[in-house]
């Protein structure tokens, strides 16, 4: 009988333990997009200044500028990794068009007000890859501890769910523009 209730008591801590790290977990996942998300809204407020800049030496460009608009309004109504994924993307490769059309412009190219968020986009794009860096691996691992056995065997009962990675769905999005921010 002894022997019988230290197994049962033995089970209990093992799947209170269990549900603690997944619970844990979850939470770090949460954590990472929101620290995702804060990067974005850098970024997503980096973009309009960007294109006031350059806006009127780019007269001509319009469409360049509205497609860099539309693509960061999209962006700002993503919901969820993959969703985020797909419309970032879509910035990143609008924003990088309308960078490159600016270095066809020389007043452009000398202004210290351009180039200052240039570099700060940069830094927000590095911060953002760090972001989903660490958002798919804690993700990774809480997905894991669900699949794995026997913590499989309660984990959808609980109500824990795969947590969604960030990943590029268009191939096309996966292509970095180029842009030279040298002086010529």
């Amino acid at each position: 009988m002894i022997i019988l209730l230290l197994v049962i008591a033995a089970l209990i801590v093992w799947a209170i333990a269990s549900y603690n790290r997944l619970v844990t977990l979850r939470n770090q996942v949460l954590n990472g997009w929101r620290q995702i998300d804060v990067q974005l809204k850098r970024r997503h407020d980096l973009v309009p200044n960007l294109v006031n800049a350059v806006r009127g030496s780019m007269d001509f460009e319009r469409d360049t500028l509205t497609a860099v608009m539309e693509a960061r309004a999209k962006a700002i109504s993503a919901t969820g990794p993959a969703d985020a994924a797909q419309k970032e993307g879509q910035l990143t490769q609008a924003v990088g068009r309308l960078l490159a059309v600016a270095e066809n412009y020389p007043t452009l190219k000398s202004s210290d007000n351009v180039r200052a968020l240039q570099e700060e986009l940069a830094s927000t794009e590095n911060k953002v890859g760090f972001a989903r860096q660490f958002y798919n691996d804690i993700a990774t691992q809480y997905n894991t501890a669900q699949q794995v056995f026997p913590t499989a065997m309660f984990a959808s009962v609980f109500g824990f769910r795969p947590a969604e990675l960030f990943e590029i769905a268009d191939a096309h999005d996966r292509d970095v523009p180029t842009v030279d921010l040298s002086r010529h």
